[in-house]
């Protein structure tokens, strides 16, 4: 079978990418301190809410890492995080955090739109880089910084935790061992829904002591509102891309991990609300179209359609039982059966057809924890399992399916180019644009 001239995983593993599970065999990269073996001094952009849950991950590990410089734009947060860890330099611009001597790795946990200022900074000056999900606001953002922690060779981990369960790997393991037969058909959802909104008019004041300027970041101004910052930011176009963006690098990982998906040919919107000028939609239903590929152990697999579904929307073939369940999952449609799975539960169907099923022998190792991949690959030279590689390819398809929503019509996709084969007007919403002042 002729493959499409689509980048495959396999040419992901030429270049010296890491596909997820397989093992990449890194320098052994020397520290600040000196030593490989080190404590890794840390830098963290953001210490709240999320970004307060990767700091304490991080810090948790304390046999391994120093916690040297905090970042965020609201002094509030920052005193607070301050006060938990007293030797760490402080700043409200991370730029200035970059510019501190002596940092061997940085966590970036802003919002959507300020991760690849940050993260490029940080690896451009060498720094190993770990991101919360997803990578970036934009498809052309996920690319650059995939190339520069490539063309860096700096340890990278995207923060989609639940790929480091157990109930991930044996779901692979299922997928990959053709429990069900060849997958050609998968069905993805969340019941997470965010926008809907109208943007606001008032300009109430901005809080005491929080920076909106570097809130904004590379974003156009906008007046203040709490409409945007600090929580309700995901649901507004400027900043993220609503719950697909949000649960689409969890969700899909699943599938793009089992069935070695990477770049899809074409997303289409399938159903939705009138698309808003400004605020993402609450549901949404969007169908990628993946091609034949090699697995990373050089197999052939068939062409994949991928639905995705959020805001308690659903595929109509599940029982009530399992819609009520199930309201978030992962589907698997194969020759022999299906698998329906989420965060911690698989359930092989129809259950009658495998009531003696024995389940293949675990091959893929228990994680050591999602963080501590990152720490310890920077230390040891070993593999991390959501490098920018796997993610950043897993951040673009997310994206991608925005794209086609707000156009309202079906994308054909060259990832090669990053561009949209049949629709010009996909550009603006493909590539970044940034205030003056800022770039990447």
């Amino acid at each position: 079978m002729q493959l499409p001239t689509t980048l495959t995983r396999r040419a992901f593993l030429a270049r010296g990418s890491l596909a997820a599970g397989a093992t990449l065999a890194l320098p052994r990269l020397t520290l600040a301190q000196g030593s490989p073996n080190a404590k890794v001094n840390v830098g963290f952009v953001g210490v709240a809410n999320r970004a307060g849950d990767n700091l304490n991950e991080v810090a948790r590990l304390a046999d391994s890492v120093n916690v040297v410089a905090l970042c965020d734009v609201d002094a509030k947060y920052l005193g607070a995080a301050k006060e938990k860890h007293p030797g760490a330099q402080t700043y409200a611009d991370f730029r200035r955090l970059i510019d501190q001597k002596g940092i061997d790795a940085v966590v970036v946990s802003t919002p959507d739109h300020t991760h690849a200022v940050a993260c490029a900074a940080a690896l451009r000056t060498g720094r190993h880089v770990y991101c919360e999900k997803p990578l970036t606001r934009t498809i052309s953002e996920a690319r650059v910084v995939a190339n520069l922690a490539r063309q860096h060779r700096r340890v990278t981990q995207l923060g989609t935790q639940i790929h480091a369960t157990a109930n991930y790997r044996r779901v692979v393991e299922l997928i990959q061992s053709k429990a069900i037969g060849l997958v050609r058909e998968v069905h993805v959802w969340v019941a997470a829904s965010y926008g809907g909104m109208e943007r606001p008019t008032d300009t109430p004041p901005v809080p005491a002591g929080f920076d909106w300027d570097l809130w904004l970041g590379p974003v156009e101004f906008r007046p203040y509102h709490p409409d945007y910052a600090p929580f309700k930011w995901r649901n507004w176009w400027a900043f993220g891309g609503g719950s697909l963006a949000d649960f689409g690098c969890h969700f899909m990982d699943l599938p793009h991990w089992a069935l070695d998906l990477q770049h899809p040919l074409s997303a289409e919107p399938v159903d939705g609300p009138p698309v808003h000028p400004e605020s993402t939609p609450p549901w949404a239903i969007v169908r990628y179209q993946h091609p034949a590929r090699r697995s990373s152990a050089g197999e052939t697999l068939p062409p994949v359609a991928l639905t995705w579904y959020h805001g308690s929307k659903q595929p109509s073939f599940l029982t009530q039982e399992q819609a009520q369940y199930f309201r978030s999952g992962v589907m698997f449609v194969g020759e022999r059966g299906n698998l329906l799975a989420d965060y911690t539960r698989r359930q092989l169907l129809p259950e009658k057809d495998f009531a003696d099923f024995k389940p293949p022998a675990p091959s893929i190792p228990d994680s050591i924890g999602h963080h501590k991949e990152w720490i310890e690959a920077i230390r040891s030279g070993g593999p991390t399992t959501c490098n920018f590689d796997y993610s950043g390819a897993l951040t673009e398809t997310a994206l991608l399916g925005n794209v086609a929503y707000r156009l309202g019509r079906k994308i054909e996709w060259d990832a090669r180019r990053l561009v949209s084969i049949n629709d010009p007007a996909a550009e603006a919403l493909i590539h970044h644009r940034y205030r003056e002042g800022w770039a990447l």
